[in-house]
């Protein structure tokens, strides 16, 4: 997988982790509603820069395109995530949450090093 991807997923799964945290704020800060929503807003920029790099590593940079789906598939619930908690639909926003966290771990687990080639000399 190229770095641009690597790096996008890493910094994804790192936003997702710091909303629930911002989350509890929310409940015990009186600031903590500005800080969950900049948390959740970066969270759907990031989610945006994530889909962008998948299709810029595939188009311009001779890349697969596998990686598109997924992260199209994390846009969309993040949207879906940011408009249930403007709506306040916490049944559905909350697990949502955790899937989202989940998704990303799960992307972020099959995330695998750069496989070293034998250097032919050595052989």
């Amino acid at each position: 997988m190229p770095i641009p991807l690597r790096v996008a997923i890493a910094v994804q799964t790192v936003a997702v982790f710091l909303t629930p945290i911002s989350a509890g704020l929310l409940l015990t800060t009186p600031s903590g509603h500005t800080l969950h929503s900049a948390t959740a807003y970066t969270l759907f920029i990031v989610a945006v820069l994530h889909v962008l790099t998948a299709v810029l590593v595939w188009r311009p940079g001779g890349g697969s395109p596998k990686p598109i789906l997924p992260a199209a598939v994390f846009l969309g619930l993040t949207l879906a995530q940011v408009f249930l908690g403007i709506a306040h639909v916490t049944a559905v926003h909350v697990p949502l949450g955790v899937l989202l966290f989940g998704f990303s771990l799960v992307q972020l687990m099959r995330i695998r090093p750069a496989r070293e080639v034998p250097d032919a000399a050595a052989a």
